[in-house]
């Protein structure tokens, strides 16, 4: 039974500070005006304003107070994942006061974080190997990296201790960076070292906040041509083209004199230039890998100069003597420099000299001469992915109905019916569905369905399409827990003058919810997430809510209060397909800043009701640093 949170009474811990003295000040005599256009403070104003901080103290010291105690019990956390993110998330709230007991803080984390990562190794380990055993392939779900986690937070703070912490990363993983690179081979060029690799992952967390920081950890990584590392310069020049580019054209030069620098290093450099975070590598026997770390991305606008000293390096590194098939050790071999050639010709014969051009197109003739059969017959557009614009998904759309015209067994028509659905689904089109139920295996539909189901319901989300969430969220073969954040995501999307609907809608996802077992994580996951709609529409029931969810806590195991998301999972012969979205709305942080704005005291106390550790220190720490002021996450 719910009670409205007028009638959520709690003691308070800390009373409020008396105004007493405050009131007592006397006025001082009038002063003669003074030849300012700012009016002077009334008695009235300096006991608001006395008041005010008055509050924002004692405010202060209740945060600090509920840090430094929590850290105290986190000590003794059995789970050292949650030990780990306890104590570095406060370390990180309590560093401006104290930056010793601070630095102390991130170091235990860090010793907690690195147990939580063996032992989260061993488990996705064990999991892919049933999930092998069973069906041949696996798509496994990665846990949290808790050692980048402490890290990130601990360089952002502190130069130096990052660097500490960095060194023991390396040292600690200085075995898979062995087996990275001692194959002697370079033919794994999308590889980066581990240790580089650390390096600007951790670079690329701190540009947001720190772009000098970030530069400081990332350049001792940017003394090769490495996939990462130009990755980096293309999100480093959102931030600083200046800065980005001077550490291009250094790679650019570091490349013209490497002996070993071959055409998959050129089109590496490519990308930077005009496919931003998309990478293409080819294979000595031809084969193409393609890499993408963001939705494509509009080529910047460089100076001339710099386009021009990659096209110096791209001809200089491409007209080397290739060596005979058998003699040959490139990582992209005889017939992967003949396709790298053919898919940057466009470029090179938009910004280069005539001569080079020929130079090249007569490299080509000679590499094509000793190349498999079949290579000049290479589809373009695959080959110049990123570079051409790609065909419109009708023509791709009328390309597979072709196909299947031509099917000869039902599998081949069945894979096509497949690729079908998930375009559609992709594109956000409800034909989707029509196509799955064309799929004649039963096994392969069941399968396909509920994926398809939910990529459409995150398409309609992403479009504030509520009505067809509505009806997906009617018909579409969903979870419970999927359910939840479709009604609840629609009522939130639902304009004000239709408050009386979106109740209606949160009220189902809140009976939805209870369908969980009581037991499973989930269902306290979707009470929070009705919650989070309750403080757009009704912020009294998010109150009410919250109780609801400290009390469904307390039977549940593996509710840590963070890192909610929905897991879309097709694993069929044909296909196997893994999709993971953060959901913040499964979380308990956001809904205590807000509720914490709300009530602070009131807040503390429902932390304080969540029984397990996990939510309760989740919550805490929210409240905390609201009170502090921190407005970020």
């Amino acid at each position: 039974m719910c009670f409205r949170a007028a009638a959520f009474c709690i003691g308070l811990i800390f009373a409020v500070l008396p105004t007493t003295a405050a009131q007592e000040v006397q006025p001082k005599p009038a002063a003669k005006p003074q030849a300012s256009s700012a009016a002077p403070k009334s008695p009235a104003n300096k006991k608001l304003s006395a008041a005010a901080k008055a509050r924002a103290d004692e405010q202060k010291a209740l945060a600090l107070s509920l840090l430094v105690s929590l850290a105290t019990d986190a000590r003794s956390f059995p789970d050292p994942t949650l030990r780990a993110r306890t104590l570095a998330r406060i370390a990180d709230a309590l560093w401006e006061p104290d930056p010793d007991q601070g630095r102390t803080l991130f170091r235990r984390a860090w010793d907690a974080a690195s147990v939580a990562d063996h032992e989260s190794a061993r488990k996705l380990e064990e999991d892919r190997k049933k999930q092998e055993a069973a069906t041949g392939s696996s798509a496994v779900v990665r846990g949290p990296n808790l050692r980048a986690e402490v890290l990130r937070l601990a360089a952002k703070r502190d130069r130096a201790l990052g660097e500490e912490m960095l060194e023991k990363m390396t040292e600690a993983r200085k075995q898979e960076a062995i087996e990275a690179t001692s194959s002697a081979r370079r033919d794994q060029p999308l590889d980066t070292p581990a240790a580089q690799r650390q390096r600007l992952q951790l670079a690329g967390q701190l540009l947001d906040a720190d772009v000098e920081r970030a530069l400081q950890f990332a350049d001792p990584a940017l003394t090769n041509v490495t996939m990462d590392g130009l990755n980096f310069l293309s999100l480093l020049r959102e931030k600083n083209p200046e800065a980005a580019d001077q550490r291009y054209a250094r790679l650019l030069t570091i490349a013209q004199n490497d002996l070993q620098a071959d055409a998959n290093t050129v089109s590496l450099l490519s990308s930077y230039l005009f496919t931003p975070h998309m990478f293409i590598m080819f294979e000595p026997g031809g084969g193409q890998n393609t890499s993408q770390s963001r939705g494509r991305t509009q080529p910047p606008d460089v100076a001339a100069e710099l386009r021009a000293a990659f096209m110096q390096t791209a001809t200089r590194v491409l007209l080397r003597p290739s060596a005979s098939r058998e003699l040959d050790n490139t990582s992209a071999g005889i017939e992967g420099k003949y396709l790298v050639i053919r898919r940057l010709m466009p470029l090179f014969e938009q910004y280069a000299a005539k001569e080079i051009v020929d130079q090249l197109k007569a490299e080509m003739s000679v590499l094509a001469q000793g190349s498999r059969r079949g290579l000049q017959d290479e589809d373009d557009e695959s080959l110049r992915r990123g570079l051409v614009p790609e065909r419109s998904s009708e023509d791709m759309e009328q390309s597979l109905l072709d196909r299947l015209d031509r099917a000869k067994t039902g599998e081949e028509r069945d894979g096509i019916y497949v690729l079908l659905a998930l375009r559609n689904a992709d594109k956000g089109d409800m034909r989707a569905r029509d196509f799955v139920e064309k799929i004649d295996s039963m096994d392969v539909r069941k399968q396909v369905k509920p994926y398809v189901d939910m990529t459409l319901a995150i398409n309609a989300v992403g479009k504030k399409d509520f009505d067809t969430a509505l009806t997906l969220a009617e018909v579409g073969e969903l979870t419970h827990i999927q359910r939840v954040w479709l009604l609840t995501q629609a009522a939130k999307q639902m304009p004000p003058a239709a408050k009386e609907r979106a109740l209606e809608t949160i009220e189902n996802a809140a009976a939805e919810a209870r369908r969980i077992g009581g037991s499973e994580p989930d269902r306290t996951r979707a009470l929070v997430a009705v919650a989070n709609a309750y403080l757009t529409v009704d912020r009294p029931r998010a109150w009410e809510m919250m109780l609801e969810v400290a009390k469904a806590s307390k039977s549940v195991e593996g509710f840590s209060g963070e890192d909610g998301r929905l897991i879309l999972r097709m694993q069929t012969q044909m296909q196997t397909s893994l999709r993971t979205n953060t959901v913040e709305d499964f979380n308990l942080t956001g809904v205590f800043r807000a509720l914490a704005q709300d009530n602070a005291d009131q807040a503390v106390e429902l932390a304080r009701s969540f029984e397990r550790e996990a939510p309760r220190s989740t919550a805490l720490i929210a409240v905390a640093r609201t009170l502090l002021g921190d407005k970020g996450r």
